[in-house]
């Protein structure tokens, strides 16, 4: 570690400080997580904008038959990584996949691949972690914490480590209402969590689970504030950084604007509404939704680790990756943006007309859910029984429910997130590096984004082609126009049944009606007068 130290103060003092991609070249990176969303636009972009990394190293396990060198294939066959073969061909070259499995003891490597770790990588950029929010407690421990302290262990030995850097999240501590760029104290030690894990039977561990959130919402927010504790406990002697994205969505601009491959957070609710079967969604449109680009982060989290390796602060850095203090967007700003792209783009195979919005009511929510969510989907099942297809909407509907519900906390709350460790980074950022590693978020047109989000959810996430889109809108026009025939219907009918039952019912509709005729026989009076 001393030698590290020594290299990385005579470049400053001999040469000045390093741009970013000069720290990154001739080094060797590790990543866990590579495989995940924000893994593979880290990867990307290290090797096209810093193109003298000389080898990445990705943690990647055996995954439904297929091995490691198969399933970094298939991870690089997308086209995110387009413009990078384009320009550097034989980039893939430069990855090696390292078998292994964070839940596995030493995070199941051998031995000659933990020595070609521990003799070559200088750099650490640990992601890997279960996002769901509604695992069991056991699992998000096993992933989120007992991972997390495998990978310290296995980091503490790189003999030539620059930085370290721990991705978690702004809502780690969301028990706060302002939360600062620290790390907060856990109600119970990690290590203790992770002794009971071992031997504590998990129907036990899942009773108990509801007294140990106490004020959080799900085992994943939880569960990574416990790493990040011990990430400051244990990491004190080397290089170490924790990054806190907020809700990471589709690129902004880098390297193909809106590109999402993933359900997760806003592209499963964009999906939804353009297929037309969210239609209510608990949350406030006045509170702030904390959107970060995914290309914003992962230019952030370079950045972290380039001012780590090259800085070495004597205080380990806690960086928030968030928005809604510098450049606010809202949650009904994104729900009136999402319907007016779908009005122009609609999407392919509508179910019905989008039209979903945001209730702080949750009575009115599940009121909503059974009338305009459950009984449609019963009625579609319905048909699809009779024409010998399986039902499918029903479980659609519970899947989605559930989903909605996991993100309704996040949606109906609002927290103040300090930002001042990320303007100090782009202080110490030259002007070139600023642009190539760009997160400066107050430069976001948020209803642009929004619009290119849509668009990228069409396309990357339903596989629809752009070219069809004069198709979908004929199908819009046409379910328009059903709709609006069965609403006169219903309205007709209902108005019918309470013109029998009610007195004042039938005479205001009598009433109607002849001012109605009035006015229509008055046209011809007006036009020829």
């Amino acid at each position: 570690m001393a030698t590290t130290t020594q290299t990385v103060k005579t470049i400053e003092n001999s040469a000045g400080i390093p741009s970013i991609a000069e720290f990154y070249a001739g080094r060797s990176i590790f990543i866990t997580g590579a495989t995940g969303f924000m893994g593979k636009v880290l990867m990307e972009k290290l090797l096209r904008s810093c193109p003298d990394v000389v080898c990445i190293y990705i943690l990647i396990r055996p995954k439904k038959g297929l091995d490691p060198r198969q399933r970094l294939e298939n991870l690089l066959s997308s086209r995110l990584f387009d413009q990078l073969r384009q320009e550097q061909p034989l980039f893939a070259e430069k990855i090696q996949p390292v078998p292994g499995d964070i839940l596995q003891p030493n995070m199941g490597l051998s031995e000659a691949d933990e020595e070609l770790l521990i003799s070559e990588v200088s750099i650490v950029f640990h992601s890997a972690a279960t996002v769901r929010f509604d695992e069991p407690m056991k699992i998000s421990i096993d992933m989120n914490v007992t991972a997390t302290q495998r990978v310290i262990d296995l980091t503490k030995k790189f003999t030539k480590l620059a930085s370290f850097l721990h991705t978690s999240t702004a809502y780690a501590n969301c028990d706060q209402t302002e939360i600062s760029e620290s790390v907060y104290t856990p109600p119970i030690h990690p290590q203790k969590l992770i002794d009971a894990v071992e031997w504590m039977d998990e129907d036990v561990l899942n009773a108990l689970t509801p007294k140990m959130l106490i004020n959080r919402p799900n085992t994943y927010t939880y569960t990574k504030s416990l790493a990040e504790f011990l990430i400051a406990e244990q990491c004190k002697q080397i290089p170490t950084a924790i990054f806190r994205p907020s809700i990471v969505g589709a690129s902004w601009k880098d390297p193909i604007p809106g590109w999402v491959d993933n359900y997760n957070g806003p592209t499963g609710i964009i999906a939804a509404m353009g297929k037309g079967i969210l239609r209510t969604m608990v949350g406030c449109r006045d509170e702030t939704a904390d959107l970060i680009p995914v290309d914003t982060a992962v230019n952030m989290m370079i950045a972290i680790g380039w001012h780590t390796g090259v800085y070495r602060p004597e205080v380990m850095k806690v960086y928030h990756g968030t928005t809604g203090q510098i450049n606010r967007l809202k949650w009904g700003q994104i729900e009136k943006q999402i319907l007016r792209v779908f009005e122009h783009h609609p999407v392919d195979g509508m179910i019905r007309v989008p039209n979903a919005s945001f209730t702080c009511s949750r009575l009115w929510h599940e009121i909503r859910v059974r009338f305009d969510h459950m009984v449609p989907a019963y009625m579609m099942d319905l048909f699809l029984w009779i024409t010998g297809r399986k039902p499918i909407f029903v479980k659609v509907q519970d899947k989605l429910c559930k989903s909605m519900n996991s993100l309704a906390y996040f949606t109906s709350h609002g927290w103040t997130f300090s930002n001042d460790n990320m303007f100090m980074l782009l202080d110490v950022m030259t002007d070139t590096d600023k642009q190539v590693f760009d997160f400066d978020v107050s430069k976001i047109d948020w209803m642009k984004y929004i619009e290119t989000y849509c668009l990228g959810t069409k396309e990357f996430v339903l596989k629809e082609d752009p070219n069809k889109t004069n198709l979908a809108r004929m199908a819009l026009k046409r379910m328009q126009r059903i709709n609006t025939f069965l609403n006169c219907v219903t309205v007709f009918v209902v108005w019918r049944l309470l013109m029998t039952r009610v007195k004042i019912a039938s005479t205001v509709w009598y009433r109607l009606v002849n001012i109605i005729m009035k006015l229509y026989n008055q046209i011809p009076k007006i036009f020829l007068s």
